[in-house]
């Protein structure tokens, strides 16, 4: 694999614009999915996501003037990012909001960081640096005093918090290896948004299958609220985010993208106080500002040119 992903860095003002929206958005589609699972089961969910999702990939690669077709070996790559980022990882992160707050899961989203620096440095070559590892061990203390407080928060048994946080792990650990599938080598030569429309369509084959299995025939819930949802995950939540973030992967590697992981609990904490009533003291108050602190050091690292051969998102 090359070494060269990542060059870039994370303070480059399009890269920073681009990592600031997702994380933004992100942030707001934990609330959203918390409706989407209240009376219809995630698989089915999931799969009218990606279904809108899918449509709107094709959509956009069409618009950017980017082939549809896929060369035959492109296909080992879309199933291994359907099945680990548009099937497992959202599986397993619907399902753990069955038992834990989504205030809970998207703290402990923010360990993203961990793995895809591991596994980029050993899969992909991408050094993990001095700053990354200082910012992220101060980041992790934030992260700490959060999860403390939502589990404090939380109206779960312990038992329930254990399966949540062990159904979380699972959704990490399947973004963290989708994260470095598509960033290799292999399948950085299939236009992104092309990638990202036919294994986004993959992911609905597997959901619907799964879901026929488990669930029975589909099921969908007539409320507008519920209509809505699908539209906001499926179009923002995803045909705008996931393009940006996996450019970012590509360009400033995969350990500095999963920051945006430690910013969406922030956001999703802010977005409560407006919108659910979250009331700050001084834990969840000093856990972000020093999650945020420990982000600013970790991406505290010299900037490279910008490399002319990767796809722009």
């Amino acid at each position: 694999m090359s070494a060269a992903s990542g060059d870039e860095s994370l303070l480059f003002p399009r890269n920073l614009a681009a990592f600031l929206l997702v994380s933004v958005i992100w942030g707001g589609t934990w609330l959203v999915i918390r409706d989407q699972i209240s009376s219809v089961p995630p698989s089915w969910s999931i799969a009218y996501r990606f279904i809108v999702a899918a449509a709107g990939m094709f959509i956009l690669a069409r618009m950017r003037g980017e082939p549809l077709a896929l060369p035959r070996e492109g296909w080992v790559w879309v199933l291994a990012l359907g099945l680990f980022q548009f099937s497992l990882n959202f599986s397993f992160v619907y399902n753990a909001e069955h038992y834990i707050t989504s205030g809970l899961v998207a703290v402990m989203f923010a360990l993203l960081v961990v793995p895809n620096a591991v596994l980029g440095r050993f899969v992909l070559g991408q050094p993990i640096r001095r700053e990354f590892v200082i910012g992220s061990g101060i980041a992790a203390v934030g992260v700490a005093m959060l999860f403390a407080h939502e589990y404090r928060a939380s109206p779960a048994t312990l038992g329930e918090v254990l399966l949540g946080a062990a159904l979380t792990l699972g959704g990490i650990l399947s973004a963290s290896v989708a994260n470095i599938v598509q960033a290799t080598e292999g399948a950085k030569r299939i236009p992104l948004r092309t990638l990202l429309a036919w294994a986004m369509l993959c992911g609905v084959a597997i959901n619907s299958i799964f879901a026929l299995v488990t669930q029975g025939p589909p099921q969908f819930d007539p409320r507008p609220e519920y209509a809505l949802g699908i539209l906001y995950l499926g179009l923002m939540g995803s045909v705008v985010t996931f393009p940006l973030y996996y450019g970012l992967v590509r360009k400033v590697g995969a350990g500095q993208a999963a920051y945006s992981s430690v910013v969406v609990p922030v956001v999703a904490m802010i977005l409560s106080t407006l919108f659910e009533g979250f009331q700050w003291d001084w834990l969840p108050a000093a856990g972000a500002a020093i999650t945020l602190a420990g982000m600013v050091v970790a991406m505290r690292t010299r900037a490279a040119p910008p490399r002319r051969a990767t796809p722009e998102p």
